[in-house]
C-alpha cells in the first residue's frame, strides 16, 4: 500500500464508519496520546523498563495507531504525504548528504 493508497483508505473507513474526522485539535491531542503509548513500549522493550502485568509487547500496532492518527489529519488538513515526504527526503539529503558519513561518533 502507498502513502497516497493509505491516505484514501482512512479516509473512505472514516466516512463508512467513523461519521467524521474528530477536529484537528482533537486528532493532535489523540496523535500525542498514540505517542505516548508507542514511548511506553519502546521504554519498556529497548529501555530500562519492564512490561506490567498485562501490557504487551504492541511495538507494531502502536506505529500503526501513530500512522494512523497522522493520516486522518493530513487528510483533514489537504497534505498530500507523498508529495510531502517526497520534499522532505530532497531536502534531507540535500542537507546532510555529509553530515552523518563524516560525523566521528557514528563509526563504529
Amino acid at each position: 500500500m502507498t502513502i497516497k493508497e493509505a491516505q484514501q483508505a482512512v479516509d473512505q473507513w472514516i466516512k463508512e464508519y467513523g461519521v467524521r474526522y474528530f477536529s484537528e485539535l482533537t486528532n493532535m491531542a489523540v496523535l500525542t496520546e498514540e505517542i505516548g503509548e508507542l514511548a511506553r513500549v519502546i521504554a519498556r522493550k529497548y529501555g530500562d523498563q519492564s512490561f506490567k502485568t498485562g501490557e504487551a509487547d504492541n511495538l507494531g500496532e502502536e506505529m500503526a495507531d501513530v500512522l494512523w492518527v497522522l493520516l486522518c489529519l493530513a487528510n483533514q488538513t489537504g497534505i498530500d504525504l507523498t508529495d510531502e515526504f517526497g520534499k522532505n527526503l530532497k531536502k534531507k539529503t540535500q542537507r546532510d548528504s555529509l553530515r552523518h558519513i563524516q560525523n566521528p561518533k557514528l563509526k563504529a
